[in-house]
């Protein structure tokens, strides 16, 4: 069992017995929201869904929500399968312009059913999240969800203007983070504390959670790029970097290595070469100083939670941890 599997285990123990069947519930509703538009969407948008992971954002929807609300949880369920397939249309579209092969080690539609089918199964996606959620009725659920999505958008169009520019900044590298992770994470707060009942303070207190969470989430994904092992990110070490993308390691290293400083990662010329560049970012310490920098964002997450009933604040502590376990 991986970390973040392990992760949703403990925690639908910690936060009660209706996180584990509202879980299933979420498995049934996505299966059925892949399988109404046609054979061929349907195989497609279904084999993504069943690759996209383990569900932790959902799980972030029915821990924020404290508790099973009175229509026995059909709402919350689709507020959770909304932001389960946002977060599969962008892996979708990821792969179409990263000309991926593999996705946790199965084919990724691109490969296996061309550009086009591949756009049309992540704007299904997309479509169907909205639909679903707004069948919840709540103006305030869309905006938010809507808000992520546009932030999903700017933060892969930032990270495209931005391929190979080593001149890139750690306030702007950050920023990226915020957009294409942190905010769905913090999404799945927002429309978990508002499912739940909690006032503005409250949905407020957790989405900030959720926002640091999603930020490390993603500087820890980083340091797994320059540190691997691959047989745990599914991909090899350097990736991210043969495919010209900043992240933090690169932005730390290049500060105290002349070498690392003067590379050019338009001059990489495959996975030998990003695996050396790995290398010689991860001598500099620089892989680790950005290790540090993410639990410490973890550590304030968890910190800054409010008062809470002690079932749903030790499920939250958890989620936080399961965000540093994957890094172990």
């Amino acid at each position: 069992m991986n970390a973040v599997a392990a992760t949703v285990e403990a925690v639908a123990d910690a936060a009660g017995r209706h996180v584990r069947a509202l879980m299933t519930s979420l498995e049934q509703r996505l299966a059925e929201l892949a399988a109404d538009h046609g054979e061929v969407l349907a195989r497609h948008g279904g084999d993504t869904i069943a690759a996209g992971g383990k569900r932790l954002r959902p799980l972030v929807v029915f821990v924020a929500a404290g508790g099973i609300p009175g229509d026995g949880g059909r709402a919350l369920v689709r507020a959770a399968a909304a932001v389960e397939l946002v977060h599969s249309a962008t892996l979708v579209h990821d792969d179409i312009l990263d000309a991926a092969d593999l996705r946790r080690g199965r084919p990724t539609v691109v490969a296996s059913a061309g550009r086009a089918m591949a756009t049309a199964t992540g704007d299904l996606l997309f479509s169907r999240a909205f639909a679903e959620l707004a069948r919840n009725e709540r103006r305030d659920e869309v905006r938010a969800l809507s808000v992520a999505s546009t932030a999903l958008a700017r933060g892969e169009l930032l990270q495209r203007a931005e391929a190979f520019d080593v001149g890139v900044t750690l306030e702007r590298y950050l920023r990226r983070c915020e957009l294409k992770t942190a905010a769905l994470f913090q999404a799945a707060c927002e429309l978990g504390a508002l499912e739940g009942g909690a006032d503005e303070t409250r949905v407020g207190e957790l989405a900030a959670f959720g926002r640091r969470i999603g930020l490390a989430f993603q500087l820890l994904d980083d340091v797994l790029d320059v540190s691997g092992p691959p047989g745990r990110t599914g991909k090899r070490r350097g990736a991210d970097l043969l495919d010209g993308t900043v992240t933090l390691p690169l932005i730390l290293a290049r500060e105290r290595s002349d070498d690392v400083a003067a590379f050019d990662l338009r001059e990489i010329g495959g996975p030998a070469e990003a695996e050396a560049l790995c290398d010689a970012i991860e001598a500099t310490g620089a892989a680790e100083d950005a290790r540090r920098l993410a639990l410490e964002m973890v550590n304030e997450a968890s910190a800054t939670l409010p008062p809470l009933p002690t079932a749903q604040l030790h499920a939250l502590h958890l989620i936080a941890d399961g965000v540093v376990d994957r890094y172990a």
